[in-house]
């Protein structure tokens, strides 16, 4: 499924790092900034949260939340907030229902291996919970950078 920009996202609910189910019209008000990663622990997961955990005030400061979601467990999640620190509310998505919905789960190639997984993706909703702006196949390098500014410039 491709989400479409201008078009409200489909509502879902997850378990969260908050110890509550958290669902995204729950956040009507607030701009909602959606990240989708592959693994926690693992490297390039770990540097992208930890750049959304050291810029995570100045998103709060512009009205917009954070959500990263995994298909990890919610005892996974639990561990690697405690390591990093992460200020920010990690969703378990185990059966990868809303990684569909956003298109984040695709079909993926790792040493000549096919598998279905996550690919680093991000969207960005407004208050009203419409799609602002998405990010594709992420690179981790300069992209929590580039999310800001997309947020400062609405």
């Amino acid at each position: 499924m491709t989400l479409k920009e201008g078009v409200q996202v489909p509502d879902f609910e997850l378990p969260s790092s908050s110890g509550e189910s958290v669902k995204l019209s729950d956040l009507r008000g607030k701009r909602v900034l959606i990240y989708f990663y592959p693994k926690d622990m693992t490297s390039a997961c770990t540097q992208q949260a930890c750049d959304f955990r050291d810029r995570h005030e100045e998103f709060q400061g512009l009205n917009t939340v954070i959500l990263g979601i995994s298909t990890d467990p919610m005892k996974q999640h639990d561990k690697f907030i405690a390591k990093y620190g992460l200020p920010f509310i990690l969703l378990s998505d185990e059966e990868h229902v809303v990684a569909e919905q956003f298109g984040a789960w695709q079909m993926k190639k790792m040493y000549g291996k096919e598998y279905m997984g996550i690919v680093r993706s991000t969207f960005l909703l407004d208050e009203e919970g419409n799609l602002i702006k998405q990010w594709t196949k992420v690179r981790v390098k300069g992209h929590i950078e580039e999310a800001l500014e997309t947020v400062k410039a609405l």
